[in-house]
């Protein structure tokens, strides 16, 4: 197995953790935003998902894998506009680990053929498909921390 598809199978595994640590919230805990929060949980969780097919596929000019609901309203600098219910938190877990397994598929059948790089935020720059895998790891440990900070708000 490559180092990117291994890669790939962590973070798939990392998102496996997250859903058991959020398993017995309420549809309300998982919506509520706390005092000097942005967001809530199901939003942190909708967006590793957006991220995630930001960085891979639309820099490399390709269609997204999830549906556009499960994606622009969960980009960095947005924020939740309305209460998720459970039919939708359900269709975002469901997007959130097989979304890593149709990027695995497309990594080992290569069609990313091109990548935009980008420079991160965080003083990192993203040169190609493989970077850009690399970096989803160091996006969501941020992000967890910001869901077990949240979830003890909750």
């Amino acid at each position: 197995m490559s180092n990117t598809l291994a890669t790939i199978a962590q973070v798939k595994n990392t998102r496996i953790f997250i859903l058991e640590l959020v398993k017995d919230l309420s549809i309300e805990q998982l919506n509520k935003i706390p005092a000097g929060f942005n967001n809530n949980i199901i939003w942190n969780i909708a967006h590793l998902t957006a991220a995630q097919q930001n960085m891979c596929y639309v820099r490399s000019g390709l269609e997204i894998t999830v549906e556009e609901k499960y994606f622009s309203p969960f980009l960095s600098g947005t924020k939740p506009d309305k209460f998720i219910e459970k039919q939708e938190i359900n269709s975002i877990f469901d997007a959130l680990l097989n979304s890593m397994d149709r990027l695995a598929t497309d990594y080992s059948n290569g069609v990313f053929l091109k990548f935009d790089p980008w420079d991160k935020r965080y003083g990192m720059k993203l040169n190609s498909i493989a970077d850009a895998i690399n970096f989803v790891p160091f996006h969501e440990g941020m992000h967890i921390g910001y869901i077990m900070a949240l979830k003890k708000l909750v």
